[in-house]
């Protein structure tokens, strides 16, 4: 990744991006006439190019933009302005002559590293990933016009969008001819059965791919029949967006096979490049399915292994020139492997690599589950970042960076906390402690007694180097910017999931596997996680265009937001500030642990840590479970650990994910009144984009007609039960999953009396 500095001087701004590029790992070059500029952004063509627009006395920023915009390559790049503070008695000024120039951003003069680092990473991120992505179906569209196969793509209401120049010549028309027409105007033949369109499209309506053979009628008249594979592209919301349609002439003539087998070679060879290169710089997210099937359709010919050797052999060869990120490097095994195995397994690691091919490597399909419209709208809300907004409706939540209330009475130390609530903390290192007495007895501000407990009893002032009235302090703002309005994410719910950590962090096998550092950085992530939740999802942020959607380009809005502000409300008083006397080196390996935990709880993600989990935990430890009997094997297999840090990493994502959503594990008492304070949130944000007239991210949660049992049923079925027997393989968690199996009856009970509040109507 590649950035370009044009500043006629160097100065603490110009060093302040140097410096940046270097923490994020980019290549920088600095240019200080428009010359000079030029010439450097034509011979690297940077991704992103920063400049300086404080003064005009050395040259004319915006000459400079019009200049490189007005270069082909500049298309894909994004062009930031850094302008002049602006004082207090002025007016902001308008951007429009910046986005005229050519300008993309604009940037506050701000030397800070860590202000350039987080500008530079959320252009990343945003808008040169788009352009990233942008190329890619570049590369894809080319491949689809110049490949030999006919291939037809249309709206989810069957209008025609796309077709190729095969399809043209298969069907006689030209693209004008058929694009933004409906298929149903098009000629039928009469030689298909009677219900094969109705079957064709009870598949393709239910999500599933459908393939067989079919006549159609070109324009001359006449009917073809043709081999046709149809699947349904899944977009925005979760819903069918797209039908791609491959088709070929069905013929068993030898000649014709090996043309497709020479196209389908080409298909992958440009899907698997383009994969290669995504790997290589970022995963591009993306829903679209491959829209080349890629399978061996010559397993019957007589001379297939000759195909197969030279066909294998040339792909190979293609890989072997890739740079050699880790994909690339199973790609390459897998290839190797296909070279000289028999052509059925070698048709089954075709399959293997299109798997390997889809961005979304981790999310599962809905599959039968699809059906059930609260698991569907628990997926969609939960795990996407939100639709398209409508124009003009704007709910921006303002930055609330409360100070530390002065009415509240907190104490000096651990050792003063009046009697009733010392009397309710003493079981809190127990699983069935109950965060709602202490939520009573300390007038909704359980955090700040809770933590001075917590981390007393983990020595975290001792490891900061921090007085207990530094971390007091610290504690008390934090819970003053948790919402007490909000039914679920209020201080309570983070006292909660810092009591989760704490009671994991406890457990044998967690506390061998990681260090003092994970522990601090765990149970600080713990208490900041959700700090200034305004009681919305990601999604609603995103589709009402609220500031925080805006400025963190609608990608892990709030969980962005939550770590941004702890650090701010951390470091701008010294009184509260509990990382002053650590040294540099420890604070930053501090703070990346936590922005990482905090971030492994955006929901987009969940199936990717818990598999990653499963597969670098679980399954090796269970292979050394089963290969070694003795006594000391598990203490082996913790010290191990800790000479892995990417291993500490997946265990300390998956102990926050687990103890933010423990819910449904706890007690059955403290399960019912979790349930029924998200449910009302939900209910809330429900009520909200209606009267906005926003996109319903979760239309069954409707207050009217919910049924909370259903949605804690979908919710254990769909994200909690693989997730808890995965973490209690590892940390040995009996009682949580006793918890577990009895709330998930009392939910089915309700469920099929058909109750839809979190009690039988006789216990309320």
């Amino acid at each position: 990744f590649q950035v370009l500095l044009i500043f006629a001087k160097e100065d603490s701004q110009s060093d302040g991006f140097w410096w940046a590029c270097d923490r994020a790992g980019y290549r920088c070059n600095i240019a200080q006439t428009p010359e000079s500029a030029l010439r450097c952004f034509l011979d690297k063509h940077q991704e992103i190019i920063v400049i300086d627009h404080r003064s005009s006395r050395y040259f004319d920023a915006e000459d400079i933009c019009r200049s490189i915009r007005a270069t082909k390559p500049s298309e894909h790049t994004v062009i930031l302005a850094v302008v002049p503070p602006i004082s207090a008695d002025q007016e902001e000024t308008s951007v429009l002559p910046l986005l005229n120039a050519g300008f993309e951003r604009q940037f506050m003069e701000n030397s800070n590293v860590t202000a350039c680092y987080n500008e530079l990473v959320q252009i990343e991120r945003g808008e040169a990933r788009s352009q990233f992505k942008l190329r890619a179906c570049n590369a894809v569209f080319t491949a689809l016009d110049h490949c030999q196969e006919a291939v037809e793509i249309t709206s989810e209401d069957h209008v025609i969008q796309y077709v190729n120049p095969a399809f043209e010549e298969m069907m006689g028309y030209q693209k004008g001819e058929l694009i933004g027409k409906e298929l149903t105007e098009l000629p039928k033949s009469d030689k298909n059965h009677v219900d094969l369109l109705d079957t064709i499209n009870t598949f393709i309506k239910k999500g599933k791919e459908w393939q067989g053979v079919y006549y159609a009628r070109r324009k001359s008249g006449e009917s073809i029949q043709q081999h046709v594979k149809i699947t349904p592209v899944i977009g925005q919301g979760g819903k069918i967006r797209h039908f791609v349609s491959l088709k070929r002439l069905h013929c068993t003539n030898e000649n014709n096979k090996q043309v497709l087998y020479l196209f389908n070679v080409k298909i992958f060879i440009v899907f698997s490049k383009l994969m290669l290169f995504e790997s290589h710089s970022f995963i591009c997210k993306t829903r679209r399915k491959d829209s080349a099937d890629v399978k061996s359709i010559t397993s019957q010919s007589s001379d297939a292994p000759s195909l197969q050797t030279r066909r294998y052999s040339s792909v190979a060869r293609i890989h072997s020139m890739t740079i050699e990120a880790p994909i690339t490097k199973v790609i390459n095994i897998i290839n190797a492997a296909q070279e000289n195995s028999p052509i059925t397994v070698a048709e089954a690691l075709d399959r293997v690599l299109e798997i390997l091919r889809t961005a979304e490597l981790y999310s599962p399909q809905l599959g039968a589950k699809d059906e059930d419209p609260h698991t569907s709208d628990l997926v969609g809300g939960l795990m996407t970042d939100g639709l398209r907004r409508l124009s003009g409706n704007e709910s921006a939540f303002s930055k609330n960076t409360n100070l530390i209330p002065s009415h509240l009475s907190v104490p000096n130390t651990i050792n003063d906390v009046p009697p009733c609530i010392a009397q309710v903390l003493d079981n809190e290192e127990s699983w069935d402690f109950n965060i709602f007495e202490l939520e009573a007895v300390t007038n909704k501000r359980p955090l700040v007694y809770l933590g001075l407990k917590v981390f007393a009893r983990f020595g975290v002032s001792e490891f900061l180097n921090c007085s207990e009235a530094t971390l007091r302090a610290w504690l008390q703002v934090i819970e003053a910017n948790y919402h007490a309005s909000n039914s679920y994410h209020n201080s309570t719910h983070a006292a909660d999931v810092l009591h989760a950590t704490a009671f994991f962090l406890g457990k044998e096998r967690v506390k061998g596997s990681l260090d003092h550092l994970d522990e601090v950085a765990a149970l600080i992530a713990a208490t900041i996680h959700d700090v200034d939740h305004p009681g919305r999802t990601n999604s609603f942020l995103c589709n009402a265009g609220s500031e925080l959607a805006v400025l963190y380009n609608d990608t892990a809005v709030l969980e962005s937001h939550h770590t941004a502000l702890a650090f701010q409300l951390t470091t701008k008083d010294s009184k509260c500030n509990i990382f002053k006397n650590i040294d540099r080196n420890h604070y930053r390996s501090l703070r990346q642990a936590i922005i990482d935990m905090v971030l492994a709880t955006e929901m987009t993600k969940h199936f990717e840590h818990v598999n990653k989990f499963v597969n670098s935990i679980n399954k090796p430890m269970a292979s050394e479970d089963t290969g070694s009997h003795t006594e000391g094997s598990d203490c082996e297999y913790t010290a191990n650990t800790k000479n892995f840090p990417d291993n500490q990493t997946l265990i300390k994502r998956m102990m926050i994910k687990c103890a933010d959503v423990a819910n449904p594990c706890r007690p059955l008492e403290l399960c019912i009144e979790w349930a029924g304070r998200i449910s009302e949130e939900y209910f809330a944000q429900t009520d909200e984009e209606k009267r906005q007239g926003l996109p319903v991210v979760m239309p069954v949660f409707d207050r009217n007609s919910c049924s909370i049992p259903k949605s804690q049923i979908s919710f254990i079925d769909y994200f909690i039960t693989d997730m808890f027997d995965a973490w209690d393989a590892f940390a040995h968690l009996p009682v949580l999953m006793q918890h577990l199996a009895n709330n998930y009856k009392h939910w089915k009970t309700l469920d099929e009396l058909k109750c839809k509040t979190v009690r039988l109507p006789t216990e309320n």
